[in-house]
C-alpha cells in the first residue's frame, strides 16, 4: 500500500502513554469472560455499549474509571505504525469530505483515540480484547495498535492495507452515524428480540465493510494507494473475522442466529461491492434480500 509521504490527520489523539490498566470495572465485568467477548465483538465492533446489549448487559456505559486517563496528545514523530493510522484517516477524511459534497453535505471528520490496555469513551470503559470500535457518544474511533498485531499473528491477516481496512470500517460507523443509521438501529434494541436485533447488526457491520470499499476505489482512483496484494489482504482481514470462522475457531461450532458481523462470505462480499462500484447506494444493505 502506498502511503508514506501522504498526508497526516490532525485528529488522532495519543492516549498510550502509561497506559490504562489500573483503571476501574471493566466492560467486561459482571462475569462475562473475556472469551465471550471475543466470540461476540473480537473486531470491528459498533461501541462497547452496543456489545453489552447484544450479551444482555442492557447497553449501559461502564462506570466512570478510578483513575484518570492518560492526557490526549499527538503521537511521537518517529512513531511509524502512529503515522500510518494518522496518513490512513487523512485519506478517509479527503474521500468522505469529497463524497458528502457531491451529495451537498458536510462531512463532519471523527478523531481516532490510540490506546492502551483499556480506555474509556463517551460509550463507557473498553478493553482491548474488544478489538477497534466507534463510539457515536463522541465520534471517535478507539483502536489498541497490539490489535494488529493480533491481526497478522493470529487472524493471519498481515499487510498494511488490511490494517487500513480496519481503520476504513470503522470510519464506516462513524459515516452511518452522521447519516441517521446508528441511531436508528440502536433504536431497535429494546422492540425486537435479541434474534432480531443480531440481524440488524449484521447488516450494520456490512454495511459499514461496503463503505470501506467505497473509502479504497475512491482513495484509489484519485490518489494510487493500492499495490500488487493490497485486494487480496483486505479480502483474507474479511474472511478471517467473519462470525462463522470466530466462532468455529472458538468453540468448535457455528450459530447462525448469534452472528452479529456476519460471515466471512458475506464480509468478503459486501466490501468487494463498495470497492467495485464506489457508490454509496450500493450499500443498503438494510433493503438487500441477500446477503
Amino acid at each position: 500500500m502506498k502511503w508514506e509521504g501522504g498526508r497526516e490527520s490532525d485528529n488522532v489523539e495519543d492516549r498510550r502513554e502509561g497506559g490504562s490498566g489500573g483503571m476501574g470495572r471493566g466492560i467486561a465485568g459482571g462475569g462475562i469472560g473475556v472469551v465471550l467477548i471475543a466470540v461476540v465483538a473480537m473486531f470491528l465492533g459498533l461501541d462497547p455499549s452496543m456489545v453489552l446489549g447484544l450479551l444482555g448487559g442492557g447497553g449501559q456505559p461502564a462506570p466512570e474509571p478510578t483513575s484518570q486517563q492518560a492526557p490526549a496528545h499527538r503521537p511521537p514523530e518517529g512513531d511509524q505504525m502512529a503515522k500510518f493510522v494518522s496518513v490512513v484517516l487523512a485519506d478517509t477524511e479527503d474521500t468522505w469530505t469529497g463524497l458528502f459534497k457531491q451529495s451537498g453535505s458536510t462531512y463532519q471528520v471523527p478523531k481516532l483515540v490510540l490506546f492502551r490496555g483499556a480506555v474509556q469513551s463517551a460509550c463507557g470503559r473498553a478493553e482491548a480484547a474488544m478489538g477497534p470500535f466507534y463510539c457515536p457518544g463522541d465520534q471517535k474511533v478507539y483502536i489498541d495498535l497490539a490489535f494488529f498485531d493480533d491481526l497478522q499473528r493470529r487472524f493471519k491477516a498481515p499487510g498494511e492495507f488490511a490494517r487500513a481496512y480496519v481503520i476504513a470500517h470503522e470510519v464506516g460507523h462513524h459515516v452511518q452515524n452522521l447519516l441517521g443509521i446508528a441511531e436508528k438501529v440502536d433504536a431497535q434494541r429494546k422492540r425486537v428480540s435479541e434474534a432480531e436485533f443480531n440481524k440488524l447488526s449484521v447488516r450494520m457491520e456490512l454495511q459499514a465493510d461496503c463503505l470501506a470499499g467505497i473509502w479504497a476505489h475512491h482513495a484509489n482512483r484519485t490518489r494510487h494507494i493500492l499495490e500488487g496484494g493490497d485486494v487480496e489482504a483486505a479480502m483474507t482481514a474479511a474472511t478471517a473475522i467473519g462470525d462463522d470462522r470466530l466462532q468455529q475457531q472458538s468453540r468448535g461450532y457455528v450459530t447462525p442466529e448469534s452472528f452479529t458481523h456476519g460471515s466471512s462470505q458475506q464480509r468478503v462480499r459486501w466490501f468487494r461491492r463498495g470497492l467495485d462500484s464506489g457508490q454509496i447506494n450500493q450499500c443498503n444493505t438494510f433493503q438487500a434480500r441477500e446477503l
